[in-house]
């Protein structure tokens, strides 16, 4: 369940469920516990999702961290990497029982209180409301103590402990007061005590029905998990079909899937085609057609043709398994904001103690009503729950990373989701990224006494084992006339330059025309044909042969052209649409990159960049005090992707670039950029939304109560509802629809 990377879980990280917390003083608690432990160099608790992120030392044991845990009043266990089992269920949310009780035990004591307002005299004897209030107070309220007292054995405060010495002291009083005035005495609070009680369990009932919509996202992607697979096996001829537990699985089994199905594992297709509907992976809205020979990915719904698909992945290293994992990580690591909350939250619940004692004296020093001074100091203890200042960042986050995962949008952490709306600056890789990466080789051009068809034999055989698109695309020129290639020997790639080798004797160099300048190559004898393909946005490569006398000799020069995804421009506008600049890094020749540029609408572009060139670019913008966002996708990308403040890497590319980024695009469509940083703004709209709310609840319940302007049943209530609002505000985040289109 833990990872920090679409690839694989980090080898010096652990999860632990946690079982207990209720406000943001837990969450201090909980990790001050684990950072006391030898070995752990870090530990980030989630109150939302019940969860603690462990960065530890090899050789640290879990059973150190469970104990650890334990001893500072809370249940925990750890969870492996593919650990479906839910968190262990909160003594607050598991069942509605507890709530319905209360509220059948209480309502006898509120009611007379209501009809009072009426003119109705309906009270209880006092030692009835005694009957009814006691097993409110101490068994349906049972763990406030338990936790309060775990507290403070920590030296420490929380929610708990406060509501148990609020609710107790109004209980105490009562009892006091009927003992010495007998069941006629009017002076009871019972009522107050036994609601509060009820309010609270009421609110955290609610509060986790609504963690539980938080957590929608991933539900339904561990839903896209089919039970069995259909799998053919036995020698050829005399196969048969059986049904298998997924779980039996092996690599290279063949899976028959049928239309309607989803597709069991990632494979590839062996036989049949038709089109797959991969929406709730990558956020596709239509189908996607697959022929022989095409990956799909396990959790698509195969449309209507018949389909025999090779397992290639399974368990934790399915593309589906590893987005469940890459949601939970970004979920349950803090944002840098959360920060401020920890700081707040940990000198708290301290604070509030000390105002209810205040409360108290002030009252009972002026008035000489100690009575009424407790009370006030009751509504102070009551109201002043941290439960929204621990939920406020979270519940926005755990919402916002869900709705990302729907759109094809992988988020790594936290951080990145936040970074991202404060980008002004978007660079883009060109080939892969704005383009499809897909190169042809558009013109092919000899000096005059060089024979074409040769060279172009030439080319194609320098290029037999690379996998660069440019050499596909020379190689498939070659294979489309027929020419047969003789293999090249001591062949070597020089980076962001090209390529050399012989072949049948010749030494031969393939490359860009900054490397022939290097080697001193005249390339006028084409500069005419150069010209005018660059003119209209064509990459060229110049291949020369090396006589023997000294400089190589131009042979021909290449043309490629590589169109533009037919959503990049829409995706330039978008962000022009949020007010962002961009830029586009190539190492392609000037007047290539500058058409290209144009033909898409950036604003700037960097031509004729080696690799490193990109990584030293993003940090000098970033030096000169723009916030860079670098969208990529190849291997020579990742550096700039993890020199920029966010990187965001096309899922198409490779496993590097998606190592480094922050964001991941699941579907090489620009536009995800876009959608990636909009996203990112709604998200910590919301958290500052909520943050705003739960410190203003406080900065007001709390000195209204303290002036005696707040009963202990409103403040119960309104401690209740707050820590609601707070996650029904996160949860309007599934609105979210993204930028139109």
């Amino acid at each position: 369940m833990n990872t920090a990377s679409p690839l694989t879980a980090p080898a010096g990280e652990l999860q632990l469920a946690v079982a207990g917390m209720t406000c943001a003083s837990c969450v201090n608690r909980v990790e001050r516990a684990l950072r006391k432990v030898p070995g752990v160099e870090d530990a980030q608790v989630n109150l939302a999702l019940e969860t603690a992120t462990v960065r530890l030392l090899p050789g640290v044991d879990a059973a150190a961290l469970v104990a650890a845990i334990g001893k500072a009043g809370y249940e925990a266990r750890e969870l492996a990497v593919e650990d479906d089992t839910p968190p262990p269920p909160s003594p607050w949310s598991a069942t509605g029982w507890p709530v319905l009780t209360a509220a059948l035990l209480t309502l006898p004591l509120i009611a007379p209180m209501v009809a009072m307002l009426w003119g109705g005299h309906l009270m209880l004897s006092g030692w009835w409301q005694l009957v009814l209030a006691t097993p409110v107070q101490f068994w349906l309220g049972a763990r406030f103590y338990r936790a309060g007292w775990a507290a403070l054995k920590d030296r420490s405060g929380n929610m708990d402990l406060l509501v148990a010495l609020g609710t107790t002291a109004a209980y105490g009083l009562s009892v006091y007061e009927l003992l010495r005035h007998g069941a006629a005495s009017g002076a009871l609070y019972f009522e107050s005590a036994a609601a509060v009680i009820t309010l609270v369990l009421l609110g955290k009932w609610l509060e986790g029905r609504a963690k539980r919509q938080t957590l929608s996202a991933i539900a339904a992607l561990k839903q896209l998990r089919p039970e069995h697979a259909r799998v053919r096996r036995g020698p050829t001829g005399a196969s048969q079909e059986i049904d298998l537990p997924l779980a039996q699985l092996r690599l290279g089994d063949l899976m028959v899937v049928r239309p309607g199905e989803r597709i069991p594992a990632d494979g590839r297709i062996r036989e049949g085609r038709g089109h797959v509907d991969e929406s709730l992976i990558s956020g596709e809205s239509l189908p996607v057609e697959k022929a022989e020979g095409d990956r799909v990915v396990g959790g698509a719904v195969n449309g209507e043709g018949l389909l025999l698909v090779e397992v290639t992945a399974l368990g934790a290293e399915s593309t589906l398994s590893r987005i469940v994992r890459l949601v939970e990580s970004a979920q349950a690591h803090k944002a840098p904001i959360q920060r401020l909350v920890d700081r707040v939250s940990a000198v708290f619940v301290p604070a509030v103690l000390v105002i209810a004692a205040v409360t108290l004296m002030g009252w009972g020093l002026a008035s000489g009503d100690w009575e009424r001074g407790l009370i006030h100091a009751v509504a102070v203890l009551v109201i002043a729950c941290p439960c929204a200042l621990g939920l406020a960042t979270p519940a926005a986050i755990m919402v916002g990373t869900g709705v990302a995962a729907r759109r094809g949008l992988l988020i790594k952490d936290a951080e990145a989701l936040e970074q991202a709306r404060r980008v002004d600056l978007v660079v883009f890789d060109k080939t892969g990224t704005l383009t499809e990466g897909k190169p042809r080789l558009t013109a092919f051009v000899t000096v005059p006494g060089q024979d074409e068809t040769e060279a172009l034999r030439l080319a194609a055989a320098l290029q037999l084992g690379s996998e660069h698109p440019l050499a596909r695309a020379v190689r498939d020129a070659a294979s489309a006339r027929a020419l047969a290639t003789a293999p090249a020997a001591a062949v070597r790639a020089i980076a962001g330059r090209g390529i050399e080798g012989r072949v049948q004797g010749r030494a031969l160099k393939l490359g860009s025309g900054r490397w022939m300048a290097e080697l001193g190559v005249d390339l006028s004898p084409l500069a005419a044909q150069a010209n005018a393909e660059m003119t209209s946005g064509q990459t060229l490569s110049w291949l020369a042969a090396d006589e023997g006398e000294g400089t190589p000799v131009l042979v021909a020069m290449l043309a490629f052209g590589d169109r533009a995804k037919p959503t990049s421009a829409a995706a330039i506008a978008e962000l022009k649409a949020l007010g962002l600049r961009t830029l586009m890094l190539s190492g392609d020749n000037a007047a290539a990159a500058q058409a290209a540029a144009d033909a898409l609408g950036l604003d700037q572009v960097r031509a004729e960049l080696l690799p490193e060139d990109k990584a030293r670019i993003v940090a000098e913008l970033r030096a000169g005090g723009a916030r860079v966002a670098m969208v990529g996708d190849g291997i020579n990308d990742a550096p700039a992707l993890a020199a920029a403040d966010v990187g965001l890497a096309m899922g198409g590319g490779t496993d590097v670039a998606m190592e480094a980024a922050g964001i991941t695009l699941m579907r090489g469509d620009p536009r995800l950029v876009a959608d990636a940083i909009a996203l990112s703004r709604a998200t910590v709209a919301k958290i500052r939304q909520n943050l705003f709310w739960a410190f203003i609840y406080n900065l007001l319940g709390v000195p209204l109560a303290a002036l005696g302007l707040l009963s202990p049943v409103i403040a119960g209530a309104a401690m209740a509802l707050s820590s609601v609002s707070v996650l029904g505000n996160a949860l309007l985040l599934k609105r979210w629809k993204g930028t139109a289109r």
